[in-house]
């Protein structure tokens, strides 16, 4: 039977790996999955924040390194590399702490649910405005900013963002409820 230790060791493998196979292509397409990277670091900050706080600036390094070989090796356009560029450090150590919020709220009852929603939806829209804000008013890109602009932009992307977030951490939570509702009935069997 695995370990507490062993399991988040594989858990954290398998988000760090799913972000790597993800954040190359930030949109997704026909080929590949949209950019997970912001739910894993929702839902490493819900297994990990507790025990393993290395986990979360190993996830950045690993987020600016991979954005660092597609833009230097794979021919990935530079375009969203500015000055803004470090607000991604907060950005996604807050969607790092709605994850760890949640986990410290979990009780394991089907309130959980809107604690889930409350906690993606305010971290998704925290991330998303210190990203894009930044980007829009800091990075150099926009010729002509302006309020309007900005919230032109704000909509365009935000709702893309938060379902992308909340698709992921959807299928992480069915995957959650079915692996502990099957751990007690296993138990329960062992103890025959």
């Amino acid at each position: 039977m695995p370990t507490q230790n062993s399991t988040r060791r594989l858990g954290f493998l398998a988000l760090a790996a799913l972000m790597a196979a993800t954040r190359f292509g930030n949109c997704g397409s026909a080929w590949a999955l949209p950019d997970a990277s912001w739910a894993v670091f929702f839902i490493a900050g819900f297994y990990l924040a507790s025990q393993w706080r290395w986990a979360l600036p190993a996830l950045l390094v690993e987020a600016v390194a991979i954005d660092f070989a597609a833009i230097h090796y794979y021919g990935v356009s530079d375009y969203c590399v500015t000055a803004a560029y470090w607000f991604i450090l907060p950005a996604y150590s807050i969607l790092w702490l709605g994850g760890a919020w949640l986990n410290h709220r979990y009780q394991k009852v089907p309130a959980d649910l809107r604690r889930l929603a409350i906690s993606v939806a305010l971290s998704v829209s925290a991330c998303f405005l210190l990203t894009e804000g930044s980007f829009y008013w800091l990075g150099g890109r926009i010729a002509h900013a302006s309020i309007g602009g900005w919230w032109s932009n704000f909509l365009d992307w935000y709702g893309y963002f938060m379902l992308v977030t909340a698709g992921y951490v959807a299928l992480a939570a069915l995957g959650h409820i079915a692996v502990t509702r099957r751990l007690p009935a296993r138990a329960h069997l062992q103890t025959r």
